[in-house]
């Protein structure tokens, strides 16, 4: 399973994980090592690396975006870097953006808790489970989203959904959907 050419996403709920300081500077996990998402796949410790430090050295970074729309930056990602946990962010929401503005409005309300990343898979392998496991990844953007699919990062609060799962899966599909047309 090497250098797959597709982008793909990567969703994590982060609840309070994701912090809104100063109504614009913004923080969390944009991906959880070890932890089984949705569709099957399992990030493995030092699958960034070499994409942070490929970026680092061409002077890029990575893209703040809206629900993977990149006609829609709303942001600059200040610190991107792996720790144990996983892929850890900060950065700025654009005040002077209309939708930089909206997403603070929505984080700190708490209708937005989601951040999700768009990659491309450099290495995996599969496991005896069928899990797939992401052993390397060169890291495109980081999203906030409002369908966020890895549940073992999400942190419960008062008034969850219980169809939520439902909600996630309906949201991918029709994600999946609209990539399909857009191909067309």
């Amino acid at each position: 399973m090497e250098h797959e050419t597709e982008l793909e996403r990567k969703f994590a709920r982060i609840g309070d994980g994701l912090r809104l300081q100063d109504g614009a500077v913004i923080e969390g996990y944009a991906s959880l090592f070890d932890a089984k998402d949705q569709g099957g796949d399992v990030v493995q410790q030092g699958a960034y690396q070499k994409s942070l430090r490929a970026l680092s050295g061409a002077g890029r970074a990575v893209k703040m975006l809206w629900q993977h729309d990149p006609a829609q930056p709303i942001g600059i990602w200040d610190e991107v870097r792996e720790d144990g946990l996983g892929l850890w962010v900060k950065g700025r929401l654009l005040q002077d953006v209309e939708k930089g503005r909206e997403a603070a409005a929505l984080i700190g309300a708490g209708a937005i808790d989601g951040l999700s990343i768009g990659y491309r898979t450099v290495r995996a392998k599969k496991d005896d489970k069928g899990q797939r496991l992401l052993q390397e990844l060169e890291l495109w953007e980081v999203s906030l989203v409002t369908f966020p699919m890895l549940p073992s990062a999400r942190v419960s609060a008062k008034g969850d959904d219980p169809n939520a799962d439902i909600w996630r899966e309906m949201a991918a599909a029709f994600e999946g959907a609209r990539q399909e047309l857009g191909r067309g």
